[in-house]
């Protein structure tokens, strides 16, 4: 049985009501540094960090959902919450801004995402090494387990999006995938309720995973490629779709 250590943390400033998503993982991500946590660390169980922090489990959940679409954080089935190789060297706060400014679309986005991602994906069937086709694996099974939890789904996807772009063996392309993927991240979480049926997307997954794995580089581009056009058909159904009780509560 394998014994991970559990992080000892000490909180200095206790939350105020109200916090934003964005605020909490914020106080995450300080506490994380600040407490210079390595790599491999287990955060304490939910029910613990929440009360430590004084917020509740379901603002902790959004916010620690946040930092593993981020690559900051990874979640373990039955095992729980690790600190990760560290954030990445970019965020997508000055493209988030940038967008904010000169009104890009989603559907620039998008575009701009199948661009990137379909080439890494093709470099990934061909230099994804057994660590990161077993990045892609575990995250499959995470789907997998959040079939009915839409948010949890919605996080585990971008963890294995984000193990691709890692297995193009390019980090500057992987990088413009985290800050592209980021903003969309952040949108989709406010709509992904108001979908039905992710079996489809696991579907996808799994197709584009095994292309990667039997290192075919056109079938894993053309998988990839699919997948984002129907993500964003899916994307564009929730938008039109009237917001549920989950996204008034975070409005």
């Amino acid at each position: 049985m394998t014994n991970f250590k559990t992080a000892k943390l000490t909180i200095v400033e206790p939350a105020r009501p109200g916090q934003t998503n964005e605020q909490v993982v914020a106080r995450v991500y300080d506490l994380i540094k600040e407490q210079a946590l390595r790599p491999g660390d287990r955060l304490p169980p939910e029910r613990e960090l929440a009360k430590q922090l004084g917020i509740s489990r379901p603002s902790l959940r959004a916010g620690l959902g946040s930092l593993i679409s981020m690559g900051v954080l990874k979640s373990r089935q039955g095992a729980g919450t690790f600190l990760v190789d560290g954030p990445p060297a970019l965020n997508s706060e000055p493209l988030r801004l940038l967008a904010d400014l000169h009104g890009f679309s989603y559907e620039h986005m998008f575009e701009t995402r199948s661009i990137l991602e379909v080439g890494a994906t093709g470099l990934a069937a061909e230099r994804a090494s057994g660590d990161h086709l077993a990045t892609m694996a575990e995250e499959i099974t995470e789907m997998f387990v959040a079939l009915k939890d839409p948010q949890q789904f919605l996080v585990h996807d971008m963890a294995f999006h984000r193990a691709v772009a890692a297995a193009s063996g390019n980090p500057t392309l992987a990088t413009l995938v985290e800050m592209v993927s980021g903003i969309l991240y952040e949108r989709r979480k406010t709509t992904i309720e108001r979908a039905h049926d992710f079996n489809e997307a696991l579907e996808m997954h799994r197709k584009i995973y095994k292309a990667i794995r039997s290192h075919q580089p056109d079938a894993a581009r053309e998988a990839m490629r699919e997948h984002i056009m129907r993500a964003h058909r899916a994307f564009a159904l929730e938008e039109k779709q009237p917001k549920g009780r989950f996204e008034k509560d975070l409005a």
